[in-house]
């Protein structure tokens, strides 16, 4: 079908997300064709990362390689045709694991492509986005929960724009190793399971309730077997509190997961269904919800749609940066003047060091932000401020990047913290390095708050930066020199050699 479709339509391009869920992975083949994303082909399979995470958050041997099977598959249906572009999101299993980075870096290989370990609530929003574009564009205020298989995400939003976000620590794989790990399913278990996530919910009942909403969707695999049961049944696919107490009758009459059976109900899903069923009704209590409808859209689609948005300018990282000067009270003249020196560097040196427009975007992000950490205290701001950064939920912002834009804004003064850049490759740690100093020099630069400064040059090699003033200027600027001296010694220090004249 794929191949026909690429046939009849090979002009149009395609785009690919790749979501590497705590229960299933899931590959989303899509056609951009006048604006819109059209999906052409998609694929999925269980591998249950989730439950092969260890007391020590270890994934199993076993369950990476259920993973990189599955991932062999998707690599060989890729080959052979042309993307635009191409995602891949890992979500709460690789959040949590301790070794995710062996996982990922095995996954990358397999694939050819990064692999983005997403924060809960950067999950929830494109959630939400996939949803959202699979509703009627209206102003109604909805309410999305989408039951994972490590983490629940609760969305209240308009149109395609996210209210409140939430991430919970609650998901039908990990509630049912917790709670019906012997496979028996009695109503002591069942109850267990559905006060539990009533406990995990109490943190957001009060804010949500206040919120309001109109319409109720659900997303994903729990909600998505509820109301296919329910239809095959003969019922309603809106799901109700009632239609939800029918199903738990249902499923307590069974004595073993394996026996659980469901017109509608996948095999697959059948010894995670009473799990998810109890997460779905504490959903419905906790939040007061009466009716409930399933959306095709889940956090793929919404992968595709971030994607296109971004090729589009609409990328919500700015607006996640711009929040963040907002909040923090950053001074924005000097912000714009750090970012334009900044700029005016890289563009000396990007050909040489081979710099490209995303390590630009990311040298931008930190001169508009290098200083949000005055708000909580002068000393040491800049590690305060990347530590808002690295703990902090930014919308649109993978972990990676987010731990990228952290030690650019830790390292912009006083001493390099190379320790920081130790566990990342060489080749990021190279380019970390190269950017961290672009920004060091604006920062100077940006010093004396001198609108009026000199047109200067700057020359670059693998371990020595020199800086180029006209002739006499640097002379009459002596708390220049200064700051440039203090730069000097901090450089010699990590390895580089700085001259000014």
């Amino acid at each position: 079908m794929m191949q026909q479709e690429h046939e009849q339509q090979g002009s149009t391009p395609l785009v690919a997300a790749i979501d590497l869920g705590s229960n299933s992975f899931h590959l989303i083949v899509a056609r951009v064709d006048q604006g819109e994303i059209r999906p052409v082909e998609r694929l999925g399979e269980k591998v249950q990362l989730a439950a092969g995470l260890n007391a020590n958050n270890e994934i199993s041997s076993e369950a990476m390689e259920r993973g990189f099977k599955c991932l062999e598959q998707f690599a060989q249906y890729l080959t052979g045709f042309t993307f635009q572009a191409i995602r891949v999101v890992g979500t709460n299993a690789l959040r949590k694991a301790s070794n995710s980075d062996i996982f990922v870096q095995k996954a990358q290989e397999i694939l050819g492509y990064p692999v983005e370990i997403i924060a809960g609530r950067e999950e929830a929003r494109l959630i939400y986005l996939g949803v959202a574009h699979t509703q009627a564009d209206d102003n109604e205020r909805r309410l999305v929960m989408d039951i994972g298989g490590g983490s629940t995400e609760f969305i209240i939003g308009e149109r395609f724009e996210p209210k409140l976000l939430e991430s919970l620590h609650m998901g039908c794989v990990v509630f049912t190793d917790r709670f019906f790990g012997s496979g028996e399913i009695n109503s002591q278990r069942f109850q267990s399971a559905y006060y539990a996530a009533r406990l995990e919910l109490l943190n957001i009942e009060q804010a949500y309730s206040k919120m309001g909403w109109v319409d109720a969707i659900g997303s994903s695999g729990s909600v998505r077997a509820v109301s296919s049961i329910l239809q095959a049944m003969g019922e309603s696919e809106v799901i109700t509190r009632e239609s939800l107490e029918k199903l738990k009758k249902q499923v307590l009459k069974f004595s073993h997961l394996k026996r659980v059976r469901f017109p509608g109900l996948k095999p697959d899903r059948q010894a995670i269904f009473p799990a998810g069923l109890a997460i779905l009704m504490a959903g419905f209590d906790a939040l007061n919800i009466e009716r409930m409808r399933y959306s095709e859209g889940a956090l793929r689609e919404g992968v595709l749609h971030d994607m296109l948005g971004r090729d589009h300018h609409e990328d919500v990282r700015q607006r996640t940066i711009k929040a963040l000067m907002n909040r923090y009270h950053v001074n924005t003249q000097h912000a714009s003047r750090v970012k334009a020196h900044a700029q005016t560097c890289f563009a000396m040196v990007a050909d040489h060091w081979g710099l490209n427009d995303d390590d630009l975007e990311l040298l931008i992000w930190a001169s508009k932000v290098c200083q949000i950490g005055l708000d909580i205290s002068h000393t040491q701001y800049h590690r305060h401020g990347a530590y808002l950064i690295d703990h902090s939920d930014l919308m649109g912002f993978n972990k990676e990047e987010q731990r990228q834009l952290a030690i650019l804004v830790c390292g912009h003064r006083r001493s390099i913290p190379k320790s920081l850049m130790s566990n990342w490759p060489k080749e990021t740690a190279k380019k970390l390095m190269r950017l961290l100093i672009l920004l060091r020099i604006a920062n100077v630069m940006s010093l004396g708050r001198d609108d009026t400064l000199p047109e200067y040059f700057i020359q670059a090699s693998d371990s020595t930066v020199s800086l180029f003033f006209p002739d006499g200027w640097i002379e009459q600027h002596p708390l220049t020199v200064a700051n440039f001296e203090s730069e000097r010694n901090y450089l010699y220090r990590a390895g580089w050699k700085l001259t000014v004249s």
